[in-house]
């Protein structure tokens, strides 16, 4: 985080994919992720904030406490006149092993001022101002702080994310202890990401942590060593485990899927593991009745899987994501649109194979999509953008990018979606400023980019300033995109955040 006091005032924005890591604590505790919001809400949560009005005058008005912005992740401590820990790092979950924490007795100032600045009512509204990483900053100032602050309410929607190294202390005999989760169970986390465990590590995850077995509704495991028996474990100790993410872990097979996969799970995502195959989906469709969104990356599944799903999930599955299935040809759309009609979120990403004719099956049978990714489709040409505006009267988003085949008379047809918010167009390398003429008329569009369009000028550019309602434009690499051109968005686009 930066710190207006020493001249940076510019804090550093939340990557495009949502994740933050916070750096190691000295006692191994790890990092979180941050999996929500739109990446304009994103950007937002960058901006400097003024002090909240709930502030007393008794702490706004000291003249000998320095209060920039609520940017600075040490502002709040600074105005409860506190300093951070010595040896602290920048975002801790928790506080070194140590390090001693001032009480509300030693704080600075009169007695009515130390007793504003732990005061339950204030704190309790005024640290939701706050992001998660300034959160593990200021529960490190006092404990009555950290008591407020490890409320579960503040950490909702956050994911912690543990490595292997992270979670064992190493003691001076060169054993290994592992570390103690509790800070993570009195914040009520229900979800975590494991990176790089063994089935040993997950096992001693589930024995330390107050929660696993009821309490852990989110599971996600990434470039790990687990193994079938690691898997039946996990999914056998851990009851409340609804939601399951598997990436990159390539020591389990169909024949654990088969053994372990129960029928609470209602969220599977799957991607990186190379022994997953056409029989992996066949025990995924017959031993989750209640699946409703799957995510799927995976080179060797074939058109024949997605004929396997049953009636019972063709009625419950909204979400299908089927990223980088090389495999997937327009019969695979086939015998997917007719086992999941009634999918409101499909993703057909990378499926290098599918071809205007997938699009065309898709449009006239999914007619409750409001989300189509066809981005890395090669093969989609105007026509299939020609079926979507036809029959996808719901759909909401649509992302195109690298689709090379697309050109300005694509853009046409999709200037009839009255309902069309979010449009992706990046390095779609024939659109040109005659497509964008098209565009000018879908005042319900709140997010449009264009990142890496090479054909687009200044000009054409300049026109956009008529979509009023925009919100997010991205013109990243865009060689159009000039500085005089991102002050004239400045004047004419005050409400929309430009992406340069």
């Amino acid at each position: 985080m930066s710190n207006p006091r020493n001249g940076d005032t510019k804090p550093p924005c939340l990557p495009r994919n949502g994740l933050v890591k916070i750096p190691t604590q000295p006692n191994g505790l790890g990092s979180a992720s941050i999996t929500k919001g739109t990446p304009a809400v994103k950007n937002r949560l960058c901006q400097p904030s003024s002090v909240p009005a709930i502030l007393s005058p008794a702490l706004a008005h000291r003249s000998d406490l320095s209060i920039p912005s609520l940017a600075s992740p040490l502002s709040l401590a600074a105005l409860a006149g506190v300093s951070s820990p010595p040896g602290a790092s920048l975002v801790g979950l928790t506080t070194s092993e140590g390090s001693e924490q001032p009480s509300p007795e030693r704080l600075p100032g009169s007695p009515s001022e130390r007793q504003l600045a732990v005061d339950e009512k204030i704190l309790n509204r005024l640290f939701w101002y706050f992001s998660a990483c300034e959160k593990c900053v200021l529960a490190q100032v006092c404990k009555a702080w950290r008591r407020v602050l490890y409320q579960p309410k503040f950490w909702v929607g956050l994911t912690p994310v543990l490595h292997t190294k992270e979670l064992y202390n190493v003691l001076p005999g060169g054993e290994k202890e592992f570390v103690s989760l509790q800070g993570f169970a009195v914040r009520g986390f229900d979800g975590f990401c494991l990176v790089g465990v063994s089935d040993l590590d997950i096992c001693e995850f589930i024995d330390n942590y107050p929660l696993s077995k009821k309490g852990v509704k989110s599971m996600s495991l990434k470039r790990s060593t687990i193994t079938d028996a690691g898997l039946e474990v996990m999914l056998e100790q851990m009851q409340g485990v609804v939601r399951l993410e598997l990436s990159g872990c390539n020591d389990f097979t169909e024949a654990g899927l088969w053994s372990s996969l129960n029928a609470r799970i209602t969220a599977l995502s799957v991607s990186d593991c190379i022994n997953v195959a056409d029989d992996a989906i066949a025990a995924i469709s017959q031993l989750l009745p209640n699946l409703t969104e799957l995510n799927l990356q995976a080179y060797h599944v074939t058109d024949t899987a997605l004929a396997y799903f049953t009636a019972k999930q063709g009625y419950t599955t909204h979400t299908l994501r089927l990223n980088s299935c090389w495999e997937i040809t327009n019969h695979g759309v086939v015998n997917m649109v007719h086992s999941l009609p009634n999918l409101s979120v499909l993703s057909l990403s990378g499926c290098s194979k599918v071809t205007d004719d997938g699009v065309e099956l898709v449009a006239e049978n999914l007619r409750k999509l409001r989300s189509l990714d066809l981005s890395w489709c090669p093969r989609i040409t105007d026509m299939a953008l020609e079926y979507i505006a036809c029959d996808l009267h719901k759909l909401e988003e649509l992302v195109l990018d690298r689709c090379v085949r697309i050109t300005d008379t694509g853009l046409s047809y999709l200037s009839t979606m009255s309902s069309l918010r979010s449009l992706y167009l990046r390095w779609c390398c024939q659109v040109q400023d005659f497509g964008l003429k098209h565009l000018l008329s879908m005042g319900s569009l709140r997010l449009l980019s264009l990142a890496g369009c090479p054909l687009l000028t200044t000009t054409g550019l300049s026109g956009l300033v008529q979509l009023q309602e925009l919100e997010e434009l991205e013109l990243t690499n865009c060689p159009g995109a000039t500085p005089e051109l991102f002050k004239y968005f400045s004047q004419h686009l005050p409400c929309c955040m430009v992406i340069e």
